[in-house]
């Protein structure tokens, strides 16, 4: 566990004396500085030397486990970074990624910074639109791809083959490319407040800011064998299923592709697994199957990438006696407050502000509101896990700044004791299944459709915790709900399409003659 950590408590210093003890403000004092040489896959992997015989990576199935012992992780990160330089990459070069649920995914990304390269990680569900957008966009060197997962089109690079990397692992390894930690090491792409995906650039001490975790959400141990339910290529795995397990040392374990929620408890009882994280959806999935699970080994859940049903949290303490602690969080911050074994939520709340962090909740007038008063989320503009910024966009970064505070979009409300409970997002944005989705990238794709005059989406209640994207539309008639579904399916990511269609004679807008999403989301 990092130094910092032993010498910090769970509740805030002091605050400046501007600030008062009332306002909706958590000022603690920053961790230590990463060192001035730095390198995220180096300090990913810093373990290895010590646990060379340890697991630790194991892909499991229903009928088995891959395994990965530290020393050969290692060795192959070291050795995918020989052989990417070896193509002829240089440092600073961008590398998309194009790879499924497969080890490759994270040996390609670290193998990349391990190198000096930036990795540009994208879901493999993406389409060939989708797809060649962030292609335009991030201008890549070289593409690694595995079959069968869509490529941009026209291709504005070479493609290295996922096989390819397979020789790689075995080359002489080379050393770690150090340096700034405050220089760019990996571009995500998640839905900006334009309206569509934005690239968003994170720096190398990112990793190192996930230490503030450790201890406020997962309880994280060196001893432990964390079981993430999500595919390598969600940001959500990436750093709770693989990176941070890996710093400290700990076993992570990953579903194979095309497990289903309903073998997890299965799979977590079999390899003593003793943290488990997913998206509130998968905790749903298997409590719907599986009211009672013997999971013995497990200390606790994680949850993070929607807000937590207080029911959903309730009924698996009660199918497993073990508590779920949820994270909130945003692809341009990782999570920066969450409740932990030391100190749960309380009922309703998502946490508390993790150690280490300055958060507010801010007014319209940029000033941090009074506790019990609802305001936007904000994050200090030094907490080290912050993006850099979005992609060639610097306005719109300045535009996500009031002063000192970095705006998350997220409305919430924090109570006397410091325990912040969400109250939804100040913008449109939907989340489906874990992932940030922009109305208005779903209605530009859909919006070519023939016969179709209007179309508008919005987050749907189904049933009780349920909500998925629906599209409204209004058109001479009713239109054709299959064809409709295959056109969304040949524009859009599979998370990203509309659940359901619904015509409606005219669209309801408010009184300055914009879509009215909220009375959207009452249609039933």
């Amino acid at each position: 566990m990092a130094a910092w950590q032993c010498r910090h408590r769970l509740r805030a210093g002091p605050l400046p004396a501007k600030i008062g003890p009332m306002l909706s403000v958590h000022y603690d004092s920053p961790p230590p500085p990463p060192p001035a040489a730095f390198n995220l896959a180096a300090h990913v992997l810093g373990r290895a030397d010590a646990l060379p015989d340890k697991t630790a990576l194991a892909i499991l199935s229903p009928t088995g486990a891959a395994r990965w012992r530290y020393g050969a992780l290692a060795q192959a990160v070291a050795g995918i970074g020989a052989g990417l330089l070896a193509t002829g990459l240089q440092p600073g070069d961008r590398l998309l990624m194009r790879l499924g649920n497969e080890v490759e995914f994270p040996l390609a990304f670290l193998g990349a910074i391990w190198a000096g390269i930036l990795p540009i990680p994208a879901s493999a569900a993406l389409t060939v639109p989708e797809i060649s957008r962030i292609a335009r966009e991030t201008s890549p060197a070289a593409i690694v791809a595995a079959p069968d997962i869509s490529l941009p089109d026209p291709c504005p690079c070479p493609v290295i083959p996922a096989l390819a990397l397979r020789e790689m692992e075995a080359s002489p390894p080379t050393g770690p490319a150090l340096g700034d930690p405050d220089r760019a090491a990996y571009i995500v792409y998640t839905s900006g407040s334009a309206g569509r995906p934005r690239g968003v650039i994170h720096a190398h001490r990112a990793v190192w800011a996930r230490q503030m975790m450790w201890r406020d959400w997962y309880d994280l141990r060196e001893s432990d064998r964390l079981l993430h339910a999500g595919s390598f290529n969600w940001t959500y795995t990436l750093g709770t299923g693989l990176l941070d397990p890996w710093a400290i040392g700990a076993t992570a374990l990953i579903p194979a592709a095309g497990t289903k929620p309903q073998q997890l408890p299965l799979l977590l009882a079999r390899h003593d697994a003793t943290l488990f994280a997913a998206a509130p959806g998968v905790y749903r999935q298997m409590l719907r199957d599986r009211p009672a699970m013997r999971l013995p080994k497990l200390r606790h859940g994680l949850s993070a990438g929607e807000k937590l049903p207080e029911a959903l949290r309730d009924a698996w303490q009660s199918a497993t006696g073990t508590a779920v602690h949820e994270a909130l969080g945003m692809s341009e911050c990782s999570t920066y407050l969450s409740g932990c074994p030391a100190r749960p939520a309380p009922p309703g709340a998502s946490g508390f502000p993790q150690t280490g962090r300055r958060l507010a909740l801010l007014g319209p007038d940029g000033a941090p509101v009074p506790r019990g008063t609802p305001g936007v989320l904000a994050i200090h503009r030094d907490d080290p896990g912050l993006m850099l910024g979005y992609l060639d966009a610097p306005e719109e970064t300045k535009a996500r700044f009031s002063g000192d505070w970095f705006l998350t979009g997220d409305m919430a409300q924090m109570d006397e004791a410091g325990a912040v409970t969400y109250l939804g997002r100040d913008d449109d944005m939907m989340n489906a299944g874990g992932f940030r989705v922009s109305p208005l990238e779903i209605e530009a794709a859909l919006a070519g459709f023939p016969g179709l005059a209007e179309i508008a989406c919005a987050e749907v209640e189904v049933k009780a915790d349920t909500r998925v994207i629906g599209a409204f539309y209004s058109a001479p008639e009713l239109l054709d709900e299959a064809a409709l579904a295959a056109f969304a399916a040949e524009r859009l990511a599979a998370y990203k399409r509309p659940r359901l269609y619904r015509w409606l004679e005219r669209l309801p807008r408010n009184s300055n003659g914009k879509i009215d999403r909220k009375s959207l989301s009452a249609v039933s």
